[in-house]
């Protein structure tokens, strides 16, 4: 053979692996650290004590957090109450009465205690109970069915639902499933005996400090004589730009994220709970500051 020859059938040879080198992707970037909250999912709510920032999570309660939305451009949240605050759980609030029996006045609300989870649902992981998986959708902690099951559905999803640790923002309701409307309470502290009862909309991400702080009863029933008070309620969207604050919480599928759940769980051992993790967030304030405590 020719030394032409030669080169040529070499030249054969090695093109499907230099095509096939030159079609490979690049590996993918290395997850951010950081993820910013988008102006639509960020409420803010500034109180006489202060002010308190939830992510919402449309991805788990859609209904409810449209109402949410709703409800707060309308200015339906400005000045009401805290109206029924007890220490060691919660604070409630969105009753235009200030007595546990008002709301407003559209339709009651279909429950949305469970989501559907699909493949392509940010989630991260980071325990797993016998049967179940514990992690993050955004900042809000979550139970879910493993995604071994998701082959076996007609919809290729699995059951989901909110975990309600501290800050955990949920949908109060009456008696009867479908109820909710316009009131909602933030955890002060953690109370699993919540879970799939009632709608779990977000997570307070700054200001669980302010959450803490409200006056709470010293009563059963949790009905505070002269409440502290919600003075103003808006979406950050909803803003100028200069009155609303950037927000960006720790990135859950960061290496960084990674190793602070791991640390959590050393540290906890067997008791080790997924209200364990705090996550970290960086903010940047609104240029003309939050509203100001009424005197």
């Amino acid at each position: 053979m020719r030394v032409r020859d030669i080169l040529l059938a070499a030249a054969v040879v090695a093109s499907p692996a230099a095509a096939q080198e030159a079609a490979a992707p690049p590996p993918p970037a290395p997850p951010g650290e950081w993820r910013s909250i988008a102006p639509e999912n960020l409420l803010i709510i500034d109180t006489s004590r202060g002010q308190i920032l939830v992510e919402m999570a449309p991805a788990l309660a859609p209904g409810h957090v449209e109402r949410i939305r709703l409800l707060a451009s309308r200015g339906f949240y400005d000045n009401l109450s805290w109206h029924r605050v007890i220490d060691w759980f919660m604070a409630q609030t969105g009753d235009p009465l200030g007595t546990g029996d008002g709301q407003s006045w559209y339709p009651d609300l279909k429950a949305e205690f469970t989501f559907r989870r699909g493949p392509d649902m940010a989630f991260t992981p980071v325990s797993a109970p016998a049967g179940s998986l514990r992690g993050f959708v955004g900042s809000v902690p979550v139970e879910t069915q493993p995604d071994a099951l998701m082959a076996g559905t007609p919809d290729r999803k699995v059951h989901g639902w909110g975990v309600y640790c501290h800050g955990v923002a949920g949908m109060a309701r009456d008696e009867g499933v479908d109820t909710a409307n316009s009131q909602f309470f933030l955890m002060r502290q953690p109370y699993p005996s919540l879970d799939k009862r009632y709608t779990v909309w977000g997570r307070v991400v700054v200001g669980l400090d302010v959450v803490r702080a409200l006056k709470a009863s010293d009563t059963p029933d949790g009905v505070v004589p002269d409440p502290d008070r919600m003075i103003r309620v808006r979406v950050a969207a909803d803003l100028p730009e200069g009155d609303r604050p950037a927000v960006a919480v720790i990135n859950t599928a960061s290496p960084t994220f990674q190793a602070l759940a791991e640390r959590a769980r050393q540290a906890r051992g067997a008791d080790f709970s997924i209200c364990d993790i705090d996550l970290p967030v960086r903010i940047t304030p609104a240029t003309t500051g939050p509203i100001s405590p009424t005197p």
